[in-house]
């Protein structure tokens, strides 16, 4: 079975980091993902269901080491960005340090 892609899209083209392949996809492709909803920093996004933090960060291509992570208005450890699993609904929010004199 071949699956379409919308119009006017290639693979591995017009992607927005955190998209995660799923903007303008009908919703017969997306019964073969499991997504679920998440804010980050106040826009509503879908991602694919089961990311931790890091790979979530991965995917936006921001280096854990550089950033502070707040979920639900709880600080996430920088320990636990492997194991802390995101679900449906979560807030994040995500700071950068930014150095200068």
């Amino acid at each position: 079975m071949k699956v379409k892609l919308p119009v006017g899209s290639r693979p591995g083209t017009n992607l927005k980091p955190y998209s995660l392949a799923t903007n303008g996809w009908s919703a017969w492709m997306r019964i073969f993902f499991v997504l679920m909803k998440i804010k980050i920093n106040g826009e509503e996004k879908e991602i694919a269901d089961g990311l931790s933090i890091n790979s979530l960060l991965e995917s936006l291509q921001i280096r854990p080491g550089r950033v502070v992570v707040e979920r639900n208005r709880d600080i996430v450890p920088r320990e636990s960005f492997t194991v802390a699993v995101l679900a449906d609904g979560d807030v994040l929010e995500i700071v950068h340090f930014v150095g200068g004199g």
